[in-house]
């Protein structure tokens, strides 16, 4: 199982690095509001405090990245983004929801950052 965290840990920090180049500020990661609730990376940028799900595969022979977004996880991600707000004390008027998926090539990765997605 360790294996299999360091291999997400990777992802996500390719997910960073991409949000830093495109000048956000990391504010927190892998932040969980239950057991099984996490937001995978929080950011801000122009004052809009953006929450990011982090989808990864391997192969797109079965699914892309961004079809696991179902409304369960969404529900999820909705309550952790507000208790966080709520937590944190930040203004549910200037926060957005973000996906990154990120489909591995051959010996590369294809990003693509889904801005602004409805909860």
């Amino acid at each position: 199982m360790e294996s299999t965290k360091k291999s997400w840990d990777k992802w996500e920090l390719i997910a960073i690095k991409y949000l830093q180049w495109k000048w956000y500020k990391i504010i927190d990661t892998n932040y969980k509001f239950s057991r099984f609730w996490e937001i995978d990376i929080i950011c801000s940028k122009n004052n809009i405090t953006c929450f990011v799900e982090v989808k990864y595969r391997s192969s797109i022979k079965y699914w892309i990245p961004e079809e696991s977004i179902n409304k369960n996880k969404i529900y999820k991600i909705s309550k952790t983004i507000y208790a966080y707000c709520f937590k944190n004390n930040v203004d549910i008027e200037s926060i957005r929801f973000d996906v990154i998926a990120i489909i591995k090539w051959e010996k590369s990765y294809k990003l693509t950052h889904y801005k602004n997605l409805e909860l």
